[in-house]
């Protein structure tokens, strides 16, 4: 069994948990004769936390000449091919994926979740670069079935992060129990006025509970002026927590009772660890997610204007509302262990 050298392409090294929870799966995932070498938005901070290679992702003689010396090429996870918040984002990444194709490397689509495409450019360039792949796998229903519709073979399986392992979080056990984590990012439909009634309710449910609110920002330059804001006006036990370690900020929601949250992986990582969630859909994946589970919440932009009924409703399912099972849980582990599989079907064998 040869060495393999793989260049892995994300949203690495920009600050955002999820995605950096994607890269650290993907690197627990990998087989043991492959070398990997990182794209990142910050090279050096990237190689120091996963001790991996690494190079600028937007420098492109680094990228050309990294792509030259290895042999696979990955993209790690998320939703990288979607034009809804970027035009051309997708164009980046199917541009990566075209160019390893060009150069005859193998090259996989790993855990990924697509869409929207709302620019027939962008749909056409996405069937293009997903039908050159050597192998394609999903992790939500909807992706499946765009690429069913576009006749490419792709794996299905729940996001990896779900079999991603957390690790404890020195001094959160010293904090007051019990204790309900907060993820909130910027969004336009979160506007001052949503902010100002999510904060009321929020006083108002901690003052019921006497609960520890833990606001936990993913990425500091969306999030943590937002937990700022909020923490200000808060009556009782807080604290932010700013945790640059993905498997760290997993470990999180394993002293946590409750999650309230719109970022997608901290609902998944509240859920892997058995917290009852409650989810502020901002995008699409939330809402598929929210049904694949069974998950209560609302769509942020249909946030009820009184806050003494969003208050209400926290307090309904922290008293009454259940977490995944441990049988559910399992479940999805070891399905999105199936990534996995893709990885050493492909590549522990070449």
């Amino acid at each position: 069994m040869g060495q393999l050298r793989a260049v892995l392409c994300g949203y690495y090294g920009k600050g955002n948990g999820g995605d950096e929870a994607l890269l650290a799966t993907l690197l627990q995932m990998l087989p043991n004769n492959v070398t990997p070498l990182v794209l990142s938005g910050n090279p050096d901070e990237t190689r120091d936390r996963y001790g991996v290679e690494t190079c600028d992702r937007m420098a492109p003689l680094q990228v050309l000449q990294a792509l030259r010396q290895s042999n696979v090429f990955i993209w790690g996870g998320g939703s990288l091919i979607q034009d809804a918040t970027s035009a051309i984002s997708p164009l980046y990444y199917a541009g990566l994926m075209a160019l390893a194709q060009q150069l005859g490397l193998k090259t996989i689509a790993w855990a990924q979740g697509i869409g929207p495409l709302k620019r027939p450019f962008t749909r056409t360039l996405a069937r293009q670069t997903f039908a050159g792949c050597t192998a394609v796998s999903v992790r939500d229903r909807g992706s499946a079935a765009i690429l069913a519709d576009w006749q490419i073979s792709a794996t299905l399986a729940p996001d990896p992060v779900w079999a991603l392992s957390a690790t404890p979080v020195l001094g959160l056990w010293d904090l007051p129990a019990p204790r309900v984590a907060v993820t909130l990012r910027s969004h336009p439909h979160l506007t001052a006025t949503r902010i100002a009634s999510f904060t009321r309710a929020l006083i108002d449910f901690q003052k019921a509970t006497q609960t520890c609110i833990l606001l936990v920002p993913f990425q500091r330059t969306q999030d943590l002026a937002i937990a700022q804001t909020i923490q200000l006006q808060l009556p009782g036990a807080n604290q932010i927590l700013c945790l640059e370690d993905p498997k760290a900020l997993k470990g999180v929601f394993r002293g946590v009772e409750m999650a309230i949250g719109m970022r997608y992986h901290s609902l998944i990582m509240a859920a892997a660890e058995g917290c009852r969630c409650f989810a502020l859909s901002y995008d699409p994946k939330v809402s598929k997610l929210m049904q694949e589970l069974e998950m209560p919440g609302w769509d942020l932009n249909q946030l009820p204007d009184d806050p003494n009924s969003i208050s209400q409703t926290w307090i309904e399912h922290y008293a009454n509302g259940n977490p995944l099972t441990s049988e559910q849980i399992q479940s999805l582990v070891d399905r999105a262990l199936i990534h996995r599989d893709l990885l050493n079907e492909v590549l522990a064998l070449s």
